[in-house]
């Protein structure tokens, strides 16, 4: 049992209200020295709040902070930062109008030091004249991160740090903070990524609900303890197939795709892509970052016009200008970033029933009533928690994204394109997504499914396609969509270029490689 003055971090009791709505009832949080502490939780739990407490963003309500013993209240993530706490937050905390040098300057971030971090973490060539607008989000979380270790804080928090980065910079990432262990500094991690908790922490505390339900020590075997804390009475093993597709009824020889992609290609990044997608079916489409993956989503949704090749709707060839044609045609789209598909100043409602204020081509009544029956079935079948309900924004990530969703599956949708739509979401809500897809799927709609996760491939969808070097290298059955067939297509190795015997141990060492490819346990 470790006493204050053992502990770099001994927050207890923390509340937070907004208005009606409880963000933490009792949150505590032990940190020693030299660990790396996960903080977990469904999404909703209070995570993100209790961060912005202790970084200064919020003012709580009740419970005590410490820092090496002493009372700890930060006025401002200013403050904090002078007392040697910085939170890397989901969102890059940078202007988007002027360079990054400009940047760090604003931050007052050491300049050398920065530049340091960025090489270790895998950015050792970072332009610090680019304009912070033209760079990916990837590079801006490195930039966050970089700025944020290079002040050396006493402790620092990262708020699903991974969830927007390509393999290779999460390796970084990690290894990263791996080497902050055996230091007098420890590091808060926010993460939905069992096996990357697993990876580098020493021990996860649990929210559910605005208050701490358990402390785990994180060793092989913890990770159902772990879900079972988060989840509380929904409490359930590994996320289990939703469906048994290999029951469902065979496709008709002469059935009309509802999507027919021939020969499409965009730019240097999709080179020639052909896929039929049908009614009744969740194809899943797997490829490691920058493989052409965006540009097709793209080109699907009506935001960029193809290079070359044929698009084709219900059998008619189709050329969308804009997304509003894509959307004429059927063809709906969700993404990652909630932020881009939702208004998030307005509420619950306003964004679901968006898609029916743009369907009035004349004047004349509109059907609040049967409006509102919509609204409110798509928010009962969605399972959204409507407790912030006047603005989306206080909404969790989750039931942000079940918001985007909702607002097609309201007015009925034919083709739904989501592009990792359970990216930074807890376990729970990834199931029920899960299980709306195939739902939509056997009311006769066709959805096409990119995953940053191999394993949700078999938990909802009947086939994979697998994209390398923006080509279509690999159709594979869910019955055979393990994740070490997927890894092994994902980067264009052959079955054969492995032996039997060596494909467990070739899994794992993926795994271990790439941990960013690999969803939760």
């Amino acid at each position: 049992m470790h006493s204050a003055p053992d502990l770099l971090l001994d927050a207890t009791g923390v509340a937070k209200h907004y208005g009606a709505v409880v963000a933490l009832r009792s949150a505590s949080l032990a940190v020693r020295p030299g660990e790396v502490h996960a903080l977990m939780g469904a999404n909703g739990a209070g995570k993100s709040t209790l961060v912005k407490v202790l970084t200064g963003g919020v003012r709580p309500d009740g419970g005590t902070i410490l820092v090496r013993g002493k009372p700890f209240a930060a006025r401002s993530p200013a403050e904090a930062r002078r007392g040697g706490i910085v939170s890397v937050y989901q969102e890059p905390a940078l202007i988007p109008d002027i360079d990054v040098r400009s940047n760090l300057r604003l931050t007052q971030s050491p300049i050398e030091a920065t530049r340091h971090w960025l090489a270790e973490l895998g950015l050792p060539d970072l332009d610090l004249t680019d304009l912070v607008r033209d760079l990916p989000l990837a590079t801006l979380r490195i930039i966050d991160l970089a700025r944020a270790l290079a002040i050396e804080p006493d402790i620092l928090m990262l708020d699903e740090m991974t969830a927007a980065l390509p393999a290779n910079l999460t390796e970084h990432v990690l290894e990263v903070i791996a080497r902050q262990k055996g230091t007098d500094r420890s590091v808060i991690f926010i993460s939905h990524r069992l096996i990357e908790i697993a990876a580098v922490c020493d021990r996860a505390t649990v929210l559910r609900e605005g208050q701490t339900v358990g402390v785990v020590d994180v060793s092989h075997g913890s990770e159902n303890r772990i879900v079972a804390l988060m989840l509380g009475d929904m409490v359930r093993d590994l996320p289990a197939r939703v469906a048994d597709v290999a029951s469902a009824s065979p496709r008709p020889a002469d059935a009309v795709p509802r999507i027919s992609a021939r020969s499409l290609s965009a730019g240097t990044k999709l080179a020639d892509v052909s896929f039929d997608l049908h009614q009744g079916e969740v194809l899943g489409v797997v490829a490691l970052e920058g493989q052409g993956q965006d540009e097709l989503f793209d080109i699907l949704s009506g935001s960029e016009r193809p290079g070359g090749g044929e698009l084709l709707v219900d059998g008619t060839a189709v050329s969308f200008r804009h997304p509003a044609d894509a959307i004429r045609a059927g063809l709906v789209y969700v993404p990652a970033d909630r932020a881009e598909a939702l208004l998030m100043q307005r509420s619950v409602r306003e964004n679901i029933a968006l898609p029916f204020t743009t369907r009035f081509g004349a004047w004349g009544p509109i059907d609040v009533g049967g409006e509102r029956r919509k609204v409110d079935k798509a928010i009962a079948t969605l399972q959204i928690d409507t407790r912030a309900a006047a603005e989306v924004r206080r909404l969790s990530g989750g039931n942000q994204q079940k918001v985007t969703i909702a607002r097609w599956v309201a007015g009925g949708v034919r083709t739904m394109l989501c592009f990792d739509p359970t990216r930074g979401i807890d376990i729970g809500t990834k199931q029920q997504i899960y299980q709306l897809l195939r739902d939509l799927a056997s009311e006769g709609a066709a959805v096409l499914l990119y995953t940053s996760e191999l394993k949700e491939i078999q938990l909802a969808c009947d086939r994979a396609i697998v994209i390398f070097g923006g080509r279509i290298v690999a159709e594979i059955d869910v019955a055979d969509a393990d994740e070490a067939t997927l890894l092994r297509a994902a980067y264009d190795l052959r079955p054969e270029e492995l032996m039997p015997e060596d494909v467990a141990s070739a899994a794992v060492a993926v795994e271990a490689d790439h941990p960013s490819l690999v969803g939760p346990t």
